[in-house]
């Protein structure tokens, strides 16, 4: 359990604030939010039938194949995860791209950790720019009334500086050596083509079910059809990553809504554009931008603005965005946390307020 820091340090913070702050059963199972822990559940599912079928490292082989160097190599996995944000949420992209770069690196000299960093970043910054590409977004545009096509022209300013910096980063933090293959762990041979049929329908069928509210009907489903067909896959699931995220949702829920934070919100002029800009960064970071939203949703006068702001708050510290946490965790790789601070905070400190003036400007 050493490794599971996270998970120990918000189960204390769930248990701390249980005893300074009793509150009814109810608010525990909201902050739960059981629908979005079993989309991950089942997207867990899928991906792991995916991995064990051989299908990502298949898929891995023959990227490598047509790769040249590890920049052009770098950049066509970054727009891959910033597209597939833009129709599939940040989070889904991410069960898709981290287990093909993992595999890619296992058989290239393909820097894993820089990568992986890389698409955390592409997906908070494609996401931004699209009305269903991440949660926050959702929930604005609903709330903002705009028709799809307004609210992504509204984002486009933010989305554009975003991406730029993303794919700047990227061309000058790989190296621009060749892509150097180890033949001896090449592997791509499709294990189980029955497992991986089943797996990446499976992936749809959850994708469909999350896009439909019917999440918790999914992930039981899948967790039927695999105790049934695939046993082994299912106990090589990261079952502490939801147990991580459980513990996540409350004790951010149960923090956002103390009356201490409510108080100071209460005294903040969120009328005013530039403390609306820096509240939402700041939210995101102690709480993540999700509830961030959430919490500031009805106190902002401007839910495009407070979308721009939230989603520039995805950068910085881990926790602004859990898609920087699914990255992490499905890529296993050693340092990561801090390897990523290294490189988000900066970036946050250069992209927030060249996204404020861009978007104040247009």
């Amino acid at each position: 359990m050493q490794h599971e820091w996270l998970l120990l340090v918000f189960a204390a913070l769930v248990l701390l604030l249980a005893l300074l702050d009793p509150r009814p059963v109810d608010d525990y199972r909201r902050w739960l939010q059981l629908p979005t822990l079993a989309g991950l559940t089942g997207l867990l599912i899928a991906i792991q039938g995916i991995r064990d079928s051989g299908l990502a490292q298949h898929a891995a082989a023959a990227s490598l194949a047509r790769a040249h160097s590890l920049r052009s190599l770098g950049l066509l996995l970054v727009v891959a995860s910033a597209l597939l944000s833009m129709a599939l949420t940040n989070d889904v992209s991410l069960f898709l791209i981290v287990p093909l770069t993992v595999s890619i690196g296992a058989m290239s000299n393909l820097p894993v950790l820089r990568m992986v960093v890389l698409e955390a970043l592409a997906v908070n910054a494609g996401s931004t720019l699209s009305p269903i590409g991440n949660p926050q977004n959702l929930l604005l545009w609903q709330h903002s009334r705009l028709s799809f096509l307004d609210f992504a022209l509204a984002m486009l300013p933010a989305a554009a500086v975003m991406l730029a910096l993303v794919a700047a980063l990227t061309w000058y933090w790989l190296p621009r050596d060749r892509v150097a293959l180890s033949p001896q762990r090449i592997d791509g041979a499709v294990h189980s083509g029955r497992l991986g049929g089943w797996s990446m329908a499976a992936l749809v069928g959850m994708v469909v079910a999350m896009e439909y509210d019917l999440a918790p009907l999914g992930a039981m489903a899948l967790l039927a059809l695999f105790g049934a067909l695939a046993r082994a896959s299912l106990a090589r699931i990261d079952w502490l990553l939801l147990l991580t995220f459980a513990a996540i949702f409350l004790g951010l829920g149960h923090f956002a809504e103390l009356p201490l934070m409510q108080r100071m919100l209460d005294g903040l002029h969120l009328d005013q554009p530039p403390v609306l800009f820096a509240g939402g960064i700041v939210a995101s970071q102690l709480i993540s931008n999700v509830p961030a939203t959430v919490l500031l949703l009805d106190r902002s006068p401007d839910a495009v603005a407070l979308a721009v702001a939230v989603n520039v708050g995805g950068f910085g510290v881990a926790i602004g965005s859990l898609a920087n946490l699914i990255a992490l965790r499905l890529a296993r790789q050693p340092h990561g946390l801090r390897q990523l601070h290294r490189v988000s905070i900066p970036f946050l400190l250069v992209c927030a307020p060249l996204v404020y003036l861009v978007s104040r400007c247009l």
